[in-house]
């Protein structure tokens, strides 16, 4: 995470109020823009494509989590934005969709706090050849939804905090 990283500063209504540097704002708990990316295999649209954060990451290292998550830079579209960072995070590149959006807060044990309106974004993916970015990734497995939800209710401190609730916004938009 560079010094020069900002994010959108956002109410809970996810009408913006202006930028902050990245750090700074997961410091002070302020409320900003993200997004939840989530692939699922082409013809088979039960099975999603996770990631395991890299242990490097700022937060919540080694965790699984959905296949990609960021945010938007300042003026950029949100569906953009799950594109471009899906392409620099898992090597993907492939068209994605908003399905919806949900707030939540979460406090790690580094201090810093996520208080984020996070859009949620689905895409599919056909092949099975992509290179991460080991930067960012540690791991990645494709894993069928109801498995997944076993696995979050079983061993939740293995999953990022704001999993469980993307994947039911996630999950909802592919039945409708």
């Amino acid at each position: 995470m560079t010094a020069t990283e900002h994010v959108i500063l956002v109410d809970l209504n996810d009408n913006p109020l202006g930028t902050a540097e990245k750090l700074s704002a997961h410091q002070q708990g302020l409320c900003h823009r993200a997004f939840s990316v989530f692939i699922f295999r082409q013809g088979v649209t039960t099975e999603v494509l996770l990631q395991q954060r890299a242990a490097s990451k700022y937060h919540s290292p080694g965790l699984w989590t959905n296949t990609c998550c960021s945010h938007p830079r300042p003026d950029e579209e949100i569906v953009r934005a799950g594109e471009r960072r899906l392409k620099e995070e898992m090597g993907i590149q492939t068209t994605l969709e908003w399905a919806g959006k949900f707030h939540y807060v979460a406090h790690f044990e580094n201090g810093l706090i996520e208080n984020e309106v996070d859009h949620v974004l689905v895409g599919s993916l056909a092949q099975e050849s992509f290179h991460v970015n080991p930067e960012e990734v540690q791991d990645y497995r494709w894993v069928d939804v109801s498995v997944l939800y076993e696995e979050i209710a079983r061993e939740p401190d293995r999953f990022t905090p704001w999993l469980k609730q993307a994947l039911e916004i996630a999950a909802t938009s592919l039945r409708a």
